[in-house]
């Protein structure tokens, strides 16, 4: 058996093809653009490749960007003050602070600063209260993401029986909880788990997001199994030279393939629909702050 590979950068387009749909519309019937603002404190890399991506992504389906770069040794009273401004701000409809903070600042107090309606992240411990009890909520976006997917490949959930590898706060337990919201049976597996191969082993839906290179080999997996890799590890790759490096996931793909029904590959999995999502939320978030009917198709 070989998996049908499910194309996430395929489907991460058809999504902000839905969402410029969305955007058009409310513009065209409404006067409204929607408006996302990322806040980048510090010169991460990684986080300055992404708060790029995003706002490129942002203007391409034809809303507002806003972005605010901050000085990496910026007080936790300043990035406090901007984020008030931008909660008071009609013209922004999701604010998201990118993360990892520098040390000195306390993440969750930035996060639970933002107001609930515009945390596009899903964050905010009132959206993590609300996904939890089955209300409507921002949803955090990897885990909408492979929701979405998921959907798309089965169409309904119902009975499934699911296991969530990482019991992390952005992904393992909002993923847990969107997958019993759609009638999945849920076990939340870690590394504390016993028999951890056994638990995997008895899953229709294997959700990985450990963060731990290449973890789950195809032994643990249950023929015609679903697999969602969430991970995004960065292994050596001699192969390709010295020095060079290679992105992988958390379990090991070739193997895997080989008996799961379907699985995401690494990279073009579920990468590319965290910021589909992110845009997503973002005209969720702008149609219940102006009162209008939310677009079914990028929502739970």
């Amino acid at each position: 058996m070989t998996a049908t590979i499910i194309d996430g950068k395929a489907f991460a387009a058809s999504v902000r093809d839905k969402v410029a749909t969305h955007v058009s519309a409310l513009r065209t019937d409404h006067g409204i653009i929607p408006g996302l603002a990322v806040v980048l404190v510090g010169e991460d890399p990684a986080s300055q490749v992404y708060v790029r991506s995003k706002g490129k992504m942002t203007v391409e389906v034809g809303m507002n960007s806003y972005e605010h770069k901050l000085e990496a040794d910026t007080t936790e009273a300043d990035l406090l003050a901007v984020v008030d401004k931008l909660n008071k701000d009609p013209a922004v409809h999701g604010i998201l602070v990118q993360l990892p903070l520098p040390a000195h600042l306390d993440s969750d107090l930035v996060i639970n600063a933002i107001d609930p309606a515009k945390d596009v992240d899903g964050f905010h411990i009132s959206n993590v209260g609300l996904l939890g009890t089955g209300q409507k909520s921002m949803v955090p976006c990897t885990p909408l993401g492979s929701l979405m997917m998921l959907r798309e490949h089965h169409g309904s959930l119902s009975g499934m029986n699911a296991v969530v590898l990482g019991r992390s706060n952005i992904v393992g337990k909002p993923m847990a909880q969107l997958l019993l919201n759609d009638s999945c049976t849920v076990t939340i597996a870690h590394s504390r788990t016993r028999d951890l191969a056994d638990v995997v082993r008895r899953a229709d839906i294997v959700i990985a997001a450990v963060g731990r290179p290449q973890m789950v080999p195809g032994d643990w997996i249950k023929r015609g199994a679903t697999v969602i890799d969430v991970g995004i590890n960065r292994i050596d790759a001699p192969e390709k030279g010295e020095g060079k490096t290679r992105l992988v996931g958390d379990v090991d793909f070739d193997s895997c393939a080989q008996v799961a029904g379907a699985i995401t590959p690494v990279p073009g999995g579920v990468g590319p629909m965290t910021i589909a999502c992110l845009l997503a939320n973002t005209v969720t978030a702008c149609c219940r702050a102006n009162g209008l009917p939310e677009p079914e198709d990028l929502t739970v």
